[in-house]
C-alpha cells in the first residue's frame, strides 16, 4: 500500500478486519469485545463476541444461528457512533439482512461490502452503492467465465423441471443452501406446480424470514406431508428442498424415484455438475457475477480497493488496468457449502494488504 498522510482506518488483525479508532472489528473471525456484522452466514459471523451489531433485517436469522447474544440491530442507513467513528449499515442484497458496512473518521470513508450481488431477490432488500474512498470487495466469482442468466430465466427452467417431474410422478428434490438461497427459490418458483416440501434446516429459517416480512408459498416437512397423504401420491409431485449435506441420506430415501438437481453458481462449471451427479445444475447465485462486481466496484468511485474471497489475483489485476489502486486482502473466512454460502477461500497474503 502507498505511503499516506494518516494510518489506515482498519488494519487486519489476529482476529480480524480491525478499526483502531472505533475499537470494533468488522466480521471477526475469533472472538471480540465489539463486532460488527455484515451478515448471518457463518463465516461471517461467529459465536463468541461480547457485543454484536448488525441490520434490523437480520437480527432473527442471527439470534436462530447464535443463540442469545448482545445484539444491537442497527436500521439500514441509520448511522451510529461508535468511539467517534460513524458507522452506518447499507443493502448488499446476499440474504435477508446483509449489509455493507459504512465508516467514517476524520473525512475518512471505508465500506467493507461483505457478501453481495446486484440480482433481484424478493427476499431481501436490493443493492446499495455506497460512495467510499476505500472498498473492500468480495470476488468469490470475480473470472470473466461468470456471467448470470436471469433469474426469471433460471426459475422458468426450475419450473419446467419440476412440472416435467410431478408429471411423470417423480418428486423433484433440489439443492440449495439453507440460508438465502433456499428461500428465494420458494419465493420465485411457481407454487401450483405441486406441494413444497423442505428439510428441518430449511424450514426452521423459512419461520424466520416469515417473522420478517417475507412472503414464501405454504411448506410442509416431511413429516407432515406424510400424515397428510399415507399414499405418498403428493410426494411423487412435490418440490423438495434440502441442504447438500442431505445427499445420500435416508431422509431421501422417501421420496418415489426422486429427480435431483443443485442450485449454485459454481453450476456454471461443468466439472463441478459432474462432481455433484445430479440430474440437473440451475446456475443460481447469491454472489455478484464478474460484471456485478465491476459495477459495484465502479459504483463506488473508491479510489483504492482491498479484494478478499475467491479470484482475487485477477481482480486486483484488473483493477490494476484501470488505474484503481488494489490489493488483496487475506481471510479466514472458510466457505461452508452447509451453511450457505458460496464462498471459497483465496487466503493468500499481499503485500498491499493494510497492516498495522
Amino acid at each position: 500500500m502507498s505511503a499516506t498522510a494518516r494510518p489506515p482506518l482498519l488494519t487486519l488483525q489476529a482476529q480480524g478486519l480491525y478499526c483502531e479508532a472505533g475499537d470494533f472489528f468488522v466480521d471477526p473471525w475469533r472472538p471480540v469485545d465489539r463486532a460488527v456484522i455484515t451478515h448471518a452466514h457463518a463465516d461471517h459471523a461467529r459465536s463468541g463476541h461480547r457485543h454484536y451489531l448488525a441490520a434490523a433485517p437480520g437480527a432473527g436469522v442471527l439470534r436462530a444461528r447464535l443463540g442469545a447474544i448482545s445484539l444491537q440491530a442497527q436500521p439500514y442507513r441509520e448511522p451510529v457512533d461508535i468511539n467517534g467513528v460513524r458507522v452506518s449499515l447499507h443493502p448488499a442484497g446476499h440474504v435477508l439482512g446483509s449489509a455493507q458496512v459504512r465508516i467514517e473518521h476524520r473525512g475518512e470513508v471505508w465500506v467493507v461490502s461483505g457478501d453481495y450481488k446486484l440480482q433481484p431477490d424478493p427476499t431481501c432488500e436490493a443493492f446499495e452503492p455506497v460512495v467510499c474512498d476505500t472498498f473492500v470487495s468480495e470476488s468469490t466469482f470475480g473470472l470473466p467465465i461468470y456471467r448470470w442468466a436471469p433469474p426469471s430465466q433460471v426459475f422458468a427452467e426450475i419450473d419446467a423441471w419440476w412440472a416435467a417431474n410431478a408429471t411423470a410422478g417423480r418428486a423433484s428434490v433440489l439443492y440449495c443452501y439453507s440460508f438465502g438461497k433456499a428461500q428465494r427459490i420458494l419465493a420465485s418458483v411457481d407454487a401450483s406446480i405441486g406441494p413444497i416440501v423442505c428439510h428441518g434446516a430449511i424450514e426452521s429459517l423459512n419461520r424466520v424470514y416469515r417473522a420478517a416480512g417475507v412472503t414464501l408459498p405454504d411448506t410442509a416437512l416431511l413429516s407432515d406431508a406424510t400424515r397428510a397423504e399415507p399414499d405418498r401420491q403428493a410426494l411423487a409431485r412435490a418440490l423438495v428442498l434440502a441442504p447438500p449435506s442431505a445427499a445420500g441420506t435416508s431422509w431421501l430415501r422417501r421420496f418415489p424415484d426422486p429427480s435431483d438437481a443443485f442450485a449454485s453458481g459454481w453450476m456454471a462449471l461443468r466439472g463441478a455438475r459432474r462432481r455433484r451427479a445430479c440430474d440437473r445444475g440451475f446456475v443460481l447465485s447469491d454472489h455478484a457475477d464478474w460484471p456485478g462486481l465491476q459495477q459495484a466496484i465502479v459504483e463506488s468511485r473508491a479510489q483504492r480497493v482491498f479484494v478478499t474471497h475467491g479470484q482475487v489475483a485477477v481482480m486486483v489485476r484488473w483493477l490494476g488496468e484501470q488505474g484503481i489502486e488494489a490489493g488483496a486482502l487475506p481471510t479466514q473466512f472458510e466457505g461452508d457449502e452447509g451453511e450457505g454460502d458460496e464462498g471459497e477461500v483465496d487466503a493468500r497474503a499481499d503485500s498491499t494488504a493494510p497492516s498495522s
